[in-house]
């Protein structure tokens, strides 16, 4: 009979192996870490995808050394580094020590966080999260009952990320809307900004809604949410016969870092009966902050809420959670299986409350980010990369060729370079080539967006050790790279 070689499963027998490999990883990825000199090597998809496609799947590497070093040629000589404080693109975070214990232990031992009888103790460090979270809200938990609606108390559960969150708050909005008043689906409206996430859009799509289903309502000048607007939108949604299913708003849209009038949108939804949900993923970063809390004054009234830890809560992706105020709510997801979960135990399995079967302990690494650094830590992280924001807006205004959209609300500054001297309709295709060549470079990163249409560039900023002068560094690149691709004629 043929016996396979079992000296690569993770058991106590194996222990050697196990410290062997993950200590040779540690080594390689520091020794890695050690000669980065900018988040990016400008590495074209083309030249990404040879040495990938070079590779031979069946025929294994020669040891653990041997294939260290094969995937720094297919990725870590290429990969993106969060880390450095040149990296101002997207919603990428460079992630905390603590978690990363966490996740070593996480993929060790494996822990599916499906059922009581897979997790024992995971189960209830992640229902522990999910209450001390939804106390920070201000939602009603067991320590602190709702007085406005007595016997209901906030729940949730750990999602995969900010989409997967958006989708199960709409999905309960829903089926909360239907079973109340008997609805057709077709005929349910969401109204969010115009600047919300387009994850919004997504959940409806895949919840079965009208094409039409998302209204968008008109933002301000600083990209809020226009309350007046919000409330004529739902009126005439109304007067079509229409079902107002939900309100989202966002704290902390993705260009613009912009808080929605949480208080405002509040009193609409009470006022008409209609679901408010909080898409914080970007902003929920702001309920460990010693000093910023305050930008989140009337989340507390949501029904639920979306939160990314892995964004402004540094930890690795993934890491988000949907919050519920009324958990009985969650009763709308809730299937049962007699192998899984059947529906005479008493255990809890939070695979009743999850979109999702097999599901990762992901809860640990904000455990022990909490254990070991503490809240405050993390809120003064954010915090930081908020007080860059306003600083390095304020040297923007020294730079002629620089122009600001508007005033940062949180990390995110959305700019272009526009020399007086140039043709308006050049812009935008100008913006895009500096944008390319920054990459290509590797010194720096930005991120692009469009305001009415328009190429603009967008600084995030998530990183506590960037300073002033790394941020003003990379907008004198941008006025260098800028200089040289500008068009002889424009120059002239």
């Amino acid at each position: 009979m043929f016996t396979p070689s079992l000296r690569h499963l993770f058991h106590p027998d194996n222990i050697e192996e196990y410290l062997d490999s993950i200590s040779a990883g540690a080594d390689h990825l520091a020794a890695t870490l050690s000669k980065v000199t900018g988040p990016s090597a400008g590495t074209t998809p083309t030249e990404a995808a040879a040495p990938v496609a070079r590779i031979d799947l069946d025929a294994p590497a020669d040891g653990v050394d041997d294939a260290l070093d094969e995937l720094s040629r297919v990725y870590l000589d290429d990969a993106i580094w969060f880390h450095e404080p040149t990296y101002a693109a997207h919603l990428n975070c460079p992630v905390v020590i603590p978690a990363l214990l966490a996740e070593l232990i996480v993929s060790s031992v494996n822990s599916s966080m499906d059922t009581f009888d897979q997790s024992v103790g995971g189960t209830q460090i992640e229902r522990r999260l999910i209450d001390w979270t939804a106390g920070r809200i201000g939602l009603p938990t067991s320590a602190a009952p709702s007085r406005a609606h007595v016997g209901t108390r906030a729940d949730g559960i750990f999602t995969s990320g900010g989409t997967q969150s958006n989708l199960q708050a709409l999905m309960l909005a829903r089926d909360t809307v239907v079973a109340e008043h008997g609805v057709e689906p077709e005929r349910l409206r969401i109204f969010t900004s115009v600047d919300g996430h387009f994850s919004v859009e997504k959940a409806a799509s895949l919840l079965g809604l009208s094409p039409s289903a998302v209204v968008q309502v008109p933002s301000d000048e600083a990209h809020r949410m226009c309350v007046d607007d919000l409330e004529d939108a739902v009126q005439q949604c109304v007067e079509d016969h229409l079902v107002p299913m939900a309100v989202v708003a966002t704290a902390g849209t993705t260009d613009f870092g912009a808080i929605d009038p949480l208080r405002g949108v509040a009193k609409v939804c009470e006022r008409l009966g209609i679901w408010m949900h909080v898409d914080a993923a970007y902003g929920g970063g702001l309920l460990a902050s010693r000093r910023r809390r305050h930008l989140l004054d009337g989340i507390e009234l949501a029904d639920s809420v979306t939160l990314d830890f892995h964004k402004t809560w540094f930890l690795p992706v993934p890491a988000s959670a949907v919050i519920v105020r009324d958990g009985r709510t969650l009763r709308h997801l809730t299937h049962h299986a007699d192998y899984l979960n059947p529906r005479e135990t008493t255990d809890p399995n939070q695979v009743d409350k999850s979109l999702q079967t097999t599901r990762r302990f992901d809860a640990l690494k904000l455990w022990m980010a909490l254990r070991i650094m503490g809240p405050d830590t993390i809120g003064d992280y954010f915090d930081a990369a908020i007080d860059l924001a306003r600083q390095v807006h304020h040297e923007m205004q020294s730079m002629p060729a620089i122009e600001v959209a508007v005033v940062p609300s949180l990390s995110t500054l959305v700019f272009r370079y526009r020399p007086a001297e140039s043709a308006p309709e050049e812009i935008g295709t100008l913006n895009t080539r500096i944008r390319a060549e920054l990459y290509r470079r590797g010194n720096a990163m930005v991120a692009a967006t469009k305001v009415d249409g328009t190429n603009w560039l967008k600084l995030t900023l998530l990183n506590p050790m960037a300073s002033v002068e790394d941020i003003t560094g990379i907008l004198t690149e941008i006025c260098g790279i800028g200089a040289e691709l500008r068009p002889a004629a424009e120059v002239a």
